[in-house]
């Protein structure tokens, strides 16, 4: 299986609103890189008030930065134009952020961050808001993710998760193309890992309802992990 290329942009304006010096050069400049154009600011009053003055297609939030709250609030001055968000989180726990988020264009990527979920999930959420799909809303042919009710389905069919589940089918889906190694998809699930037959039965399961009597998307790379897309012919 090849290395697919980084997800890239074509000029949208993103408004990257973190505390962190370091955070923010470094999402500046991968952004910049990828074909974006980016504007900073390390406070949220000015984010509200930058978001008011001019059009932005997506904001990337930090959720660290104090006062965070002013940018999404009620009851706070009205934005003509308001953006996707793409927050920035150390919390990794679905049924904990996502209450956080509501309904809407917005996603999440967990902190230490990786470059190529942070472009995949800005391309996902411009896509959404370019083209009246649900933004925000994960998905790969078929297969369409409900962050909201953390539920997923394949064609017309529900999939009848568990959370565990869910947050696997999630965390290959935002990585899809990428080959996880068994240690990193639990790290990520449970924050530790769970010993290699904990993942390989949770697998199974996954696949079992993700690829019944449709094309499969799951796939193993032998000796190195799993990987979610279209067959390469590698599984």
């Amino acid at each position: 299986m090849g290395t697919p290329s980084l997800a890239r942009g074509a000029g949208q304006h993103v408004l990257i609103v973190a505390g962190e010096a370091d955070l923010a050069e470094l999402l500046a400049a991968t952004l910049e890189l990828a074909g974006y154009r980016v504007d900073l600011t390390g406070a949220a009053a000015e984010a509200l008030a930058r978001l008011d003055a001019q059009r932005f297609d997506l904001v990337l939030v930090d959720t660290a930065l104090p006062e965070l709250a002013g940018i999404d609030a009620a009851g706070r001055p009205v934005i003509a134009h308001r953006p996707p968000v793409l927050y920035l989180t150390a919390c990794d726990t679905l049924d904990r952020l996502l209450p956080e988020l509501g309904p809407g264009g917005k996603d999440y990527v967990t902190k230490p961050l990786r470059v190529v979920e942070v472009l995949t999930r800005t391309q996902m959420l411009l896509r959404g808001a370019g083209t009246g799909r649900a933004a925000g809303a994960p998905g790969y042919g078929d297969l369409v993710l409900d962050d909201t009710l953390c539920r997923a389905r394949r064609g017309t069919r529900d999939l009848g998760l568990t959370p565990a589940e869910y947050r696997l089918l999630r965390h290959l889906l935002v990585n899809a193309h990428q080959v996880l190694s068994k240690e990193q998809i639990g790290h990520h699930l449970w924050g530790d890992f769970r010993g290699d037959n904990a993942i390989e039965q949770l697998v199974s399961r996954l696949r079992r309802k993700v690829d019944r009597a449709s094309p499969a998307l799951i796939h193993t790379r032998r000796g190195f992990g799993y990987w979610l897309g279209e067959d390469a012919g590698d599984g």
